[in-house]
């Protein structure tokens, strides 16, 4: 996936920056730990990023239903669709809400349960070197524009702390498997505002 430098450079609103810690915890993100992580095996380097979408219940937006699944608190009465999921023990590095709210679940530096069996150019096991990037959303519609920004930002902060080659899709690690972030994530749109940060130069990921 590059970032592709647009013919316009006017970004829809002030970029937001973050900044990482050492353990890899974002400054500005709410703070919720799950404990569906563990250490990255020895030597292994972070070098790709994973969008997701993932909404709870099914097409539906701002409950609770994302934190408890990925903090192991979903209550299986709470919705049908629960009782098939409240024994997964998953969780990604972050949750980007519709409205922008950021949510860090894991630390950078710790490998969090989001690819799951995964292949990314020959080499399995994308947990290892990855960091997941959930958006709230679905494959039926779009994201927010307030979403792709805080996106873009992350990713930004992300590519500058780590060698990050790639930027992809659940969909692309996991083909057949898995659809998401689905049809109407916008790559472009990503690039484009990748391209109209003031502060770095494209860079092909």
């Amino acid at each position: 996936m590059k970032w592709i430098r647009p013919v316009t450079n006017s970004p829809e609103q002030t970029m937001p920056q973050y900044s990482i810690d050492q353990d890899g915890v974002i400054t500005g993100a709410d703070f919720t730990s799950s404990p569906n992580h563990d250490a990255r095996p020895e030597g292994a380097t972070i070098s790709m990023i994973v969008i997701h979408n993932i909404s709870l219940p099914p097409g539906e937006y701002g409950g609770p239903g994302i934190t408890e699944l990925f903090t192991n608190k979903l209550d299986p009465a709470a919705h049908p669709y629960y009782a098939t999921i409240h024994e997964l023990r998953v969780s990604a590095h972050f949750l980007i809400r519709r409205d922008g709210a950021l949510q860090q679940f894991v630390p950078c530096e710790a490998r969090a349960w989001h690819a799951g069996v995964s292949t990314w150019q020959g080499q399995e096991r994308c947990n290892d070197f990855s960091i997941g990037i959930e958006l709230e959303g679905s494959d039926s519609e779009a994201f927010t524009p307030a979403q792709y920004i805080v996106l873009t930002a992350l990713a930004e902060s992300l590519c500058k702390h780590y060698p990050i080659r790639d930027i992809v899709g659940h969909s692309d690690i996991a083909p057949g498997r898995k659809t998401d972030p689905g049809p109407h994530f916008d790559w472009q749109r990503l690039a484009q505002l990748k391209a109209s940060s003031a502060q770095n130069p494209t860079k092909s990921v």
